[in-house]
């Protein structure tokens, strides 16, 4: 048995530890109300104030440490897949889009646009994934998905030199949605050029003819629907991060 020595602490012990505890409480407080109000003064940067904008950026750089051709996400037999996914948003997708006249722009270069046809996609070698989609919203799902991996479409297409720059921007083909990301998650083994939902060819609210699947990033930057991809070494243009959200949206 181990001995424990009593102690006793006197009345005014305690009123000067109270004491203190509420000069410390009242001292944070109006330490956070006075962070408040700065903060409300601080201008805006693309839907966030500003030190706000700066620690969102800074995140970005810091977990984009992390990635490499190794960091997978957790994949799963096709039987644990959802048979009618979410549809997670539908910004982009107006009902009036015509199917039969749909091509891919795919700019190598300013004055150099490729159009490319979905079958002409299906010619490259189908890769298939069951993996948990996460939406920044807090839900998820696991869901399968075919397609073919961003990597052998660069490699189809001549796109060595557009794969070593920083960013591709992509596009739906009614300019209303668009998401930026980075070379290097675009050319993770696990991203694809989507065309295929639970086997079958893409509903139209999942984004048919042709949507991304990158398990690597939140939903936000799997655009459905794609229009165009150009590639640059300066961000492009996202839709969310002009909301207050992070560029990087990495997982």
């Amino acid at each position: 048995m181990k001995n424990y020595k009593e102690y006793t602490i006197s009345s005014a012990e305690i009123r000067k530890r109270t004491i203190i505890s509420f000069l410390i409480f009242f001292v944070l407080l109006t330490c956070a109300v006075f962070i408040w109000k700065w903060l409300q003064k601080q201008p805006e940067d693309n839907g966030a104030l500003k030190p706000l904008r700066t620690i969102l950026n800074s995140d970005d750089v810091f977990f984009s440490n992390f990635l490499s051709s190794d960091h997978l996400a957790k994949t799963f037999q096709v039987g644990a897949a959802v048979h009618h996914p979410r549809v997670n948003g539908d910004v982009g997708m107006k009902s009036n889009f015509d199917t039969a006249t749909w091509k891919l722009h795919l700019v190598r270069k300013p004055g150099d646009t490729l159009q490319i046809s979905l079958d002409e996609i299906k010619t490259l070698p189908k890769t298939e994934i069951i993996f948990d989609f996460k939406c920044i919203e807090g839900w998820s799902q696991v869901t399968h998905w075919g397609g073919v991996k961003f990597s052998d479409f660069v490699q189809k297409y001549g796109l060595t030199d557009q794969s070593k720059m920083k960013y591709a921007g992509l596009v739906t083909p009614n300019s209303e949605y668009y998401v930026g990301i980075d070379m290097a998650s675009l050319m993770h083994p696990q991203t694809l050029l989507c065309y295929e939902m639970n086997g079958k060819p893409l509903p139209l609210n999942q984004g048919y003819p042709l949507r991304l699947i990158i398990p690597v990033k939140y939903g936000i930057k799997n655009l459905k629907r794609i229009g165009s991809i150009a590639f640059s070494n300066e961000r492009p243009p996202d839709y969310w991060y002009e909301r207050g959200y992070d560029y990087y949206s990495g997982l």
